[in-house]
Parts: C-alpha cells; structure tokens; sequence
C-alpha cells in the first residue's frame, strides 16, 4: 500500500501546469502591468525636472562666488561657460577662478540659459525644459532660478 500512495504523489508532482492556469498568470501579469508602468514611465520626466532644479540652484551660487570674486555676473554675451572657462570677452574678469568643472548642461542635453541683465530678475539662469522651447507645461515648462525658493 504504501507504494501505490508513493506512486500516486509522484504522479501528481510530475503532471505541471495547466494550460488555462498559465494563461490566468499571464492575464494577471498583464492587468498589474497596465497599472503599474504608466506610473513608473512619468518618473523619470519628473526626475529629471527636480534634477534641473537642483542644477539651476547649484548655477546660481556658483555665480554668485564669481560675483563675489569679481564685483559683477557674468555678462550675457560671456554666458554660463565664464564660470568653467576665463572670458575672453570684455569685461575680463580680474580675480578669476574655475567656478564649474564645465559649461553646465540641462538633464536633456541642451545648454542652461543665461541673461544678464534678466527678464524676471537681476539675472536668469534656466532650462527650456523638455521640449528645448521657451514657455510650455508639465515637464515641458521652463525651469529657472525665479521659480526657486531662493
């Protein structure tokens, strides 16, 4: 008797899985992944416009040593890269040191705008956001050092 239970519980651990109980498992698979991926696809967008935040902050104090050292903000023409590179381009700063390690790059490839004197403030440091173009919404909207809690 005890080979014929034996035999039995084998049988039974060989047999696998059905064909429906495959498909169930795969529907349920895909229901958790419609829900979950729309979720996890906005992430990195908003990654992304928390990094150029952080960035636009990081610009600005990093301008504000270049003032500190040489008694005004870079000029527009001279732009962000005076802070990784001497202007060449008057006026020359006097005291000048390596302020970045290069011309900043938002998290989308593009270069930060700069304007001295600024639109919005004494200067403006931003991104044009996603779309690489002035104005728009949600991650597409312009980032800049006036939307900042400074």
């Amino acid at each position: 008797m005890l080979r014929s239970s034996a035999g039995r519980g084998r049988r039974l651990r060989e047999r696998g899985f059905t064909l429906i109980e495959i498909m169930v498992v795969i529907v349920i698979l895909g229901v958790l992944a419609a829900i979950a991926v729309p979720r996890i696809m906005s992430k990195p967008d908003e990654a992304r416009v928390k990094a150029a935040q952080t960035e636009v902050a990081q610009i600005l104090q990093a301008l504000d040593l270049y003032r500190l050292d040489n008694y005004r903000y870079p000029s527009t023409e001279q732009g962000l890269a005076a802070l990784a590179e001497r202007p060449a381009v008057d006026p020359v700063p006097s005291n000048w040191k390596p302020y970045l390690k290069q011309a900043p790059v938002d998290p989308w490839g593009k270069p930060y705008q700069y304007l001295n004197p600024g639109v919005r403030g004494e200067i403006d440091v931003f991104s044009l956001g996603a779309d690489g173009k002035p104005g728009g919404e949600g991650v597409a909207a312009d980032i800049g050092n006036w939307s900042l809690n400074r």
